[in-house]
C-alpha cells in the first residue's frame, strides 16, 4: 500500500532504529548505544575543542536554527564538547563551510552530499531513515492515465481513507518502474518539474529521460514544461490541469489530500525513478579518521535515544540514521552530479 511520507523540506521518513556503524574504531561497533557521552568520547579522543554543525535552511530559517540548536545541545552532551550551529543561506554555503574549515558536520541532500565530497573532500557517513528506509524515489504522475497507464489503474486507501491511484507497477517505492510509459511522452508535453536543483523533481528524472529518449537537456527538450517551484506545486499543477505530467518525491500527493480529498485519484502515479539515497550527514575531511569514527558513532548513538530522535525529527523529520550506502552514491548520485555540473 502506498504510504504518505513526510519528506525533507529542503527538498525529504517512529520506529526506525539506528544501525551501528559497521566500521567503528576501537572494536566497539557491537556495543549497545548509551545515553551518556562516556562510550562515544572514549571511542576516539582526537576531537577538536569545539564543533560546528552546518544545516541547510528550510522553509523557516529561525525555526531551523532553533531546532538545530536543540540538536547541537544533544550532540554536545553526547560528545562532552561544545557544538555550535551554522545555518547559511544555501547548499553551496554549507559545502564552502566544509571546504574552508568553518563547519565540521553538515546535513545535506544527496546531490549536495556528493558535491561536498568532490569539492570539499568531505566524507559521506550517514543517511536519514524515514518509514524504515534510507532511500526514496522520484515519482511521475499524470491526469491522463489513458495515455500513460499501460495496465489497469489500481487504487488503494491510506489509514485516513484517502484513495491513491497508480499504474505500471509504480507502488511500494522501489524503482525504477513504468519506464515504457516514459517513452511515450511527446515533445509538446506540459511537464511540471519541481525545481531546477531538485533531486527527485528534476535531476534524477532528467537523467532517466535522457537514457530513454536520448535527450541532453530535459528542461529545454520540452518547451511546454516549467518549474513549478515545489513538490506540492507540481501536484497542484497536474490536479488543476495546468500540466499533464508532474514530478515530485513520493508521495507528495499527500500534501494536498486534506484540502483536495480526490487528489490521489485525479493525479495518478505512473512511473518511478531509480531509488535515490536520502539526505544525510557529511563530515569535514580534514578531521582525523578517529575523529570521524567518533562523530559518526555519536550521531548513531544519539539517534538511538528518544531525545536524540526528537531533535532529529524536529530539524528534518529524520526518524533514524544508518551508515551511508556508498555504492548508491558512486553509481547513481555521482554521474547525476557530473551531468549537471555540480549545480
Amino acid at each position: 500500500m502506498n504510504k504518505l511520507p513526510k519528506r525533507f523540506a529542503v527538498p525529504a521518513l517512529v520506529g526506525a532504529s539506528a544501525l551501528l556503524l559497521a566500521a567503528c574504531s576501537s572494536g566497539e561497533g557491537d556495543a549497545e548505544p548509551t545515553d551518556s557521552a562516556t562510550s562515544t568520547t572514549e571511542a576516539g579522543a582526537d576531537l577538536p575543542d569545539s564543533l560546528t554543525l552546518a544545516l541547510v535552511p528550510s522553509d523557516d530559517v529561525e525555526q531551523i536554527t532553533a531546532d538545530g540548536e536543540a540538536l547541537a545541545e544533544a550532540l554536545s552532551a553526547e560528545l562532552d564538547i561544545p557544538v555550535e550551529v551554522f545555518v547559511p543561506d544555501s547548499y553551496n554555503a554549507v559545502v564552502v563551510a566544509l571546504q574552508t574549515g568553518q563547519a565540521d558536520i553538515g546535513f545535506l541532500g544527496p546531490i549536495a552530499m556528493w558535491q561536498a565530497h568532490e569539492e570539499a573532500g568531505a566524507e559521506i557517513v550517514l543517511q536519514a531513515v524515514r518509514y524504515g528506509s534510507s532511500e526514496y524515489v522520484g515519482q511521475w504522475f499524470t491526469n491522463d492515465p489513458g495515455t500513460y497507464c499501460l495496465d489497469d489503474v489500481t487504487t488503494e486507501a491510506d489509514d485516513e481513507g484517502i484513495n491513491y491511484s497508480y499504474c505500471n507497477g509504480a507502488t511500494g517505492y522501489d524503482g525504477p518502474q513504468g519506464e515504457d510509459a516514459l517513452a511515450l511522452i511527446p515533445e509538446d508535453a506540459s511537464i511540471a518539474w519541481t525545481d531546477a536543483t531538485s533531486a527527485s523533481g528534476y535531476y534524477f528524472p532528467a537523467i532517466q529521460l535522457a537514457g530513454i529518449l536520448g535527450i541532453d537537456d530535459a528542461a529545454s527538450a520540452f518547451p511546454n514544461g516549467f518549474f513549478a517551484g515545489g513538490h506540492s506545486q507540481t501536484v497542484q499543477a497536474v490536479y488543476d490541469g495546468t500540466a499533464t505530467i508532474g514530478l515530485s518525491y513520493n508521495d507528495a500527493r499527500g500534501n494536498l489530500a486534506e484540502e483536495f480529498s480526490d487528489v490521489g485519484e485525479k493525479v495518478v502515479v505512473f512511473a518511478y525513478t531509480k531509488n535515490i539515497p536520502n539526505d544525510g550527514v557529511v563530515l569535514n575531511g580534514d578531521l582525523s579518521a578517529e575523529a570521524q569514527d567518533t562523530l559518526t558513532q555519536a550521531l548513531l548513538d544519539l539517534a538511538a535515544t528518544e531525545d536524540g530522535l526528537a531533535a532529529l525529527d524536529a530539524v528534518y523529520e529524520i526518524e533514524g540514521l544508518e551508515p551511508a550506502n556508498q555504492a548508491a552514491f558512486e553509481d547513481f548520485v555521482a554521474p547525476t552530479y557530473a551531468t549537471f555540473g555540480g549545480e
